[in-house]
């Protein structure tokens, strides 16, 4: 019994990850985290002015000179 529940738990991890004939959906622009650069630029901008820091998502640093 503790076999088989073992087994079956260890199965459920199998099938992670994108088959070959799904990538081609995922690629699309409509599956981007961010469809719409316009909108993820205005979304920095408000970030940036309500932080008083510069980036944040993809480098270091911030308003205060702190590394």
């Amino acid at each position: 019994m503790f076999f088989a529940v073992n087994i079956f738990l260890v199965s459920g991890c199998s099938s992670l990850g994108v088959q070959p004939w799904e990538r081609d959906l995922l690629a699309k622009g409509e599956m981007a985290l961010t469809s719409s650069p316009i909108d993820s630029a205005l979304d920095d901008h408000i970030y940036f002015s309500k932080e008083a820091s510069s980036g944040g998502k993809s480098f270091g640093g911030g308003g205060c000179g702190c590394n």
